[in-house]
């Protein structure tokens, strides 16, 4: 599966994902009114101005990206209706032919680890057969509980051929709390990480990269550079883009010689694009997706300019 990703990223020229982390409050009225029938929207018309909202997005930037990030917390917390809506995203992706990275960050011990890892990377058994029930190349996963709790997914990731990005240096500026504490002589996000190198090793594609990755947020730009080193058969997804503060020589570390080694996240900078200053004398709320491709592009040219003033251009 990773290979697929890095293949992409190298057709396309564009080492991004969009996320779509969609609320209500980022879809422009038109597409709300059409789904609001009464007085009070219910869970079900917010799914479906959810779902119309995300499938424009993915028509204008399909063509351009190698795949999205699915944040299932923006969907599930529209209920049942939401989570279809997550799904169904997740399918019109596929259907375009774009990488379905769930970042919906699973763990738990044993048995109920497994259940998740069918859930999102394997197949639910019904008896007489068998059947997916979420369809996604990659999610994302917690690697607090060990390697009982990781041991599930690696399991699917070899069964099904997907992938995992595994948590090691989020984004958020509290990660510091835990994952800066010493254990002996490194960190915690250090030990963290010799740990998903060493299991990765089984799942490793003919690009160098294994399929079991590793989350490292574009906010800690030194650390980044510093795992770079000493993971490098480890694929980074990288969210904190964008909104979040992260900038493309922040996130310049995290690639290796190659241009390889990293797929950047932006979210809100995008599907949201329609509202920033920098795009909204250009495009009309109605033109949200136009605009979330001119930010896609910004973004790609941010980021392959300053790779390539870095030497580390892939094309």
């Amino acid at each position: 599966m990773i290979d697929n990703l890095i293949e992409k990223i190298v057709e396309k020229k564009n080492p991004t994902v969009v996320g779509l982390d969609t609320r209500l409050e980022y879809i422009p009225d038109k597409i709300l009114r059409k789904y609001k029938k009464d007085e009070y929207m219910t869970f079900e018309e917010a799914a479906q101005a959810i779902l119309a909202f995300n499938k424009m997005l993915i028509d204008a930037v399909y063509e351009y990206v190698p795949g999205v990030k699915v944040q299932i917390a923006y969907y599930e917390m529209y209920g049942p209706p939401g989570l279809e809506a997550f799904a169904s995203t997740c399918r019109y992706a596929k259907e375009k032919k774009l990488i379905v990275i769930g970042d919906v960050k699973r763990n738990d011990i044993g048995s109920t680890a497994k259940a998740y890892a069918s859930a999102y990377l394997g197949k639910t058994n019904l008896i007489d057969n068998s059947k997916e029930a979420f369809d996604l190349d990659f999610i994302t996963v917690n690697p607090y509980l060990g390697i009982d709790g990781i041991l599930p997914f690696i399991e699917e990731c070899k069964t099904y051929d997907k992938g995992i990005f595994i948590l090691v240096k989020t984004s958020n500026p509290s990660s510091t709390d835990f994952q800066d504490l010493y254990v002996g002589e490194k960190m915690l996000y250090e030990v963290v990480a010799n740990k998903v190198s060493e299991w990765g090793k089984e799942l490793i594609g003919k690009t160098g990269y294994s399929s079991i990755g590793a989350v490292v947020g574009a906010t800690h730009p030194r650390q980044a550079e510093a795992l770079r080193q000493d993971m490098p058969h480890t694929y980074f997804l990288v969210p904190g883009y964008g909104a979040q503060g992260g900038s493309a020589k922040d996130i310049c570390g995290c690639f290796d010689r190659r241009g390889l080694g990293a797929v950047v996240n932006a979210s809100r900078s995008i599907i949201c694009a329609y509202k920033n200053d920098k795009w909204r004398e250009k495009f009309t709320p109605d033109q949200f997706a136009e605009a979330a491709l001119a930010e896609v592009l910004t973004m790609q040219d941010n980021i392959n300019q300053t790779l390539e003033q870095s030497g580390k251009a892939y094309w």
